[in-house]
């Protein structure tokens, strides 16, 4: 019988010593008898996803944990977001991952996030299809306050920056964004097709803003979902797939439509789940039990489960624990699937600092042939003292298919 192989991935799993929390993390405080018995009879490490010291972005860091290379191989956050939430990019778009965020009459921003509205559809089904300068602008919604937007026609680039506050490009960050009024897209080369993608796309933001602040679903709400704040623009490209590239036929299984797109550009086949929502209010137990039907089918099985992050990048420590917890309980009796099973985390995501940060994240792998390695639970402190030592993400691939 064919090796087959588990991966689940929980976003942003990894923390910093709480003192709410007697100086645990919240993996650390939560009862977790499934993920440290996992760990008991498997091995365990840390990884750096990006290396020491590279803070993740969770597509860059996906990419290099399926073995993909950033500097040959990253289409940007853009086509990955679109190709998510089901929009058949074609060539010479540009792709752009957006948010619904609040801001007052002065464009400062309130909230990134809008208040981290559940369902953006009614808002964003008003600004599909606005054509501008020649330039058709699709916009479909994606998880919560997220979208994704589409730039198609002629003589556009993606060399422009963000209209996000906290991104200005993606390795230009600003901490202290609140109160900052909203960017407007530059160019970042002195091409004409540059100039020309920036200026349209800020005609947009503001033909948008206009749409948004009228619309009625806004005059009910405190934090007003009124902007569109704009990142990680970038050209479609298809990726070489899992099976080129490893022999093994794959499957995704994901509520947000980041990973879906992270799946389909690798070729993996996105398996719909009910209830998976990529919010706190998914069900982590039919993502777990979709997995195992799929394993009859598929040799490779991605299982992504978002909260994790959800609760760090709010500081809810209890709600970070309580969910490690639900994630738990859906893990009862994995082990009878006889596959080749891994848990980590794309990214450590603090609850003190409420953002990803550059810290390594925890790795279990449990197999049959797999080596116990005497860990006795899973989490931060006790994966340092692991088998498989501290190592890069680029790596994981290669030893998770040795296993």
């Amino acid at each position: 019988m064919p090796r087959k192989y588990l991966l689940i991935i929980c976003d942003g799993l990894g923390d910093l010593p709480i003192p709410e929390l007697g100086g645990k993390t919240p993996l650390e405080a939560a009862k977790t008898p499934n993920l440290d018995r996992l760990a008991k009879n498997g091995s365990t490490g840390l990884m750096y996803p990006l290396g020491p010291g590279r803070r993740p972005n969770s597509d860059e860091a996906h990419l290099v944990i399926f073995g993909y290379n950033l500097a040959t191989d990253y289409p940007g956050r853009g086509p990955i977001e679109a190709t998510g939430v089901g929009i058949k990019l074609q060539e010479g778009d540009i792709a752009i991952r957006a948010n619904l965020a609040a801001v007052d009459n002065d464009l400062r921003v309130i909230d990134r996030r809008a208040g981290r509205i559940e369902d953006c559809t009614p808002f964003v089904k008003d600004l599909d299809g606005i054509k501008i300068d020649g330039i058709e602008f699709i916009a479909k919604p994606g998880t919560g306050h997220r979208l994704a937007l589409v730039m198609r026609g002629k003589g556009l680039s993606d060399k422009i920056t963000n209209s996000d506050v906290h991104y200005v490009t993606e390795n230009q960050i600003v901490e202290n964004w609140e109160g900052q009024k909203v960017n407007i897209p530059q160019p970042t080369d002195n091409s004409p097709e540059a100039c020309f993608t920036a200026e349209v796309l800020q005609k947009f933001l503001v033909k948008a803003h206009e749409i948004l602040s009228a619309n009625p679903l806004n005059q009910g709400r405190e934090m007003k979902a009124n902007y569109i704040l704009t990142r990680g623009p970038g050209y479609y490209r298809q990726l070489k797939s899992f099976k080129e590239k490893y022999g093994l036929s794959a499957a995704c299984i994901a509520g947000a439509g980041l990973y879906k797109g992270l799946g389909a550009m690798t070729g993996m086949e996105v398996l719909p789940v009910a209830g998976a929502t990529g919010l706190p209010n998914t069900n982590v137990a039919a993502k777990i039990q979709k997995a195992r039907e799929a394993m009859a089918e598929f040799d490779f099985i991605f299982v992504h489960i978002k909260p994790t992050d959800i609760y760090g990048e709010n500081g809810d420590i209890l709600g970070k624990k309580a969910f490690i917890e639900k994630i738990d309980a859906a893990l009862d009796t994995l082990e009878d699937t006889k596959a080749v099973i891994a848990i980590t985390a794309d990214h450590a995501t603090p609850c003190l600092l409420k953002d990803h940060s550059a810290d390594p994240v925890p790795v279990l792998i449990y197999g049959p042939n797999v080596f116990a390695d005497g860990v006795e639970k899973f989490g931060e402190s006790e994966c340092r003292e692991g088998s498989l030592g501290t190592f890069n993400g680029q790596d994981f691939m290669k030893i998770f298919l040795s296993c």
